[in-house]
C-alpha cells in the first residue's frame, strides 16, 4: 500500500510539472509548429517568425541554432535586432554529417557553460528534434525513452537520418 502512494504522488507530482510548463508557454507560441521544451535549456520548433521569436525571448531564449541550409541573411538580421545570439549550420537534408553534430554540441556547450537558454529550429522541427535527441541522449546522459519521445512525437526518423542517428551514437559511446 505504501508503494501504491509513493507512485500516485509521483504521478501527481510528474503531471504538475508538466502542466506547470505548459503554462509557461507564450500563448504567442501557440501556433509555431512542432515547439517543444526539451529541457530546462533546451527548446526546439520548426520556423519561427518575428512575434514568435519575441514570445521566445520573454520566454529566457537568449541563443538561436538554426539547422536551415541556404541564405538566412533575413533572420539572422532579425535577431541581431533582437539582440539573440544567432548560430547557423547548414544541415543537408539528405546528408546530415557527424560534422553538423559536432558543431551543434560546440555551441551547446558555450550555451550550457553559460546557462543560457536555446533554441533549436529548422523548418519543422524534424532536424531540431533529431539535434535536441541526440544532444540530450550523447551529452547530457538522459534515458535514451525519455529524449526519444520527444522526438518521436515530431516524426518518425526515415532511413537517412535513423543512419545519421547510428553514426552520432557510435561516436559518441
Amino acid at each position: 500500500m505504501k508503494s501504491l502512494s509513493i507512485i500516485i504522488s509521483l504521478m501527481l507530482l510528474f503531471s504538475f510539472n508538466v502542466s506547470a510548463k505548459q503554462e509557461l508557454i507564450d500563448p504567442e507560441l501557440s501556433d509555431l509548429k512542432n515547439f517543444q521544451i526539451n529541457t530546462d535549456t533546451m527548446v526546439s520548433s520548426g520556423l519561427p517568425n518575428k512575434k514568435h521569436f519575441q514570445a521566445l525571448q520573454n520566454m529566457g531564449v537568449t541563443n538561436v541554432i538554426d539547422l536551415i541550409p541556404g541564405d538566412r541573411t533575413e533572420e539572422s538580421m532579425l535577431l541581431k535586432e533582437l539582440k539573440l545570439n544567432y548560430h547557423n549550420i547548414a544541415v543537408d537534408w539528405d546528408n546530415p554529417t557527424l560534422e553538423n553534430f559536432k558543431k551543434y554540441v560546440a555551441l551547446m556547450a558555450k550555451a550550457n557553460d553559460n546557462e543560457e537558454m536555446t533554441l533549436t529550429h529548422c523548418k519543422l522541427n524534424w532536424r531540431g528534434a533529431t539535434f535536441t535527441y541526440l544532444y540530450r541522449v550523447t551529452q547530457l546522459n538522459e534515458s535514451e525513452q525519455l529524449a526519444a519521445k520527444d522526438m518521436l512525437a515530431i516524426w518518425q526518423p526515415n532511413e537517412t537520418w535513423q543512419a545519421f542517428i547510428e553514426d552520432v551514437k557510435n561516436e559518441y559511446k
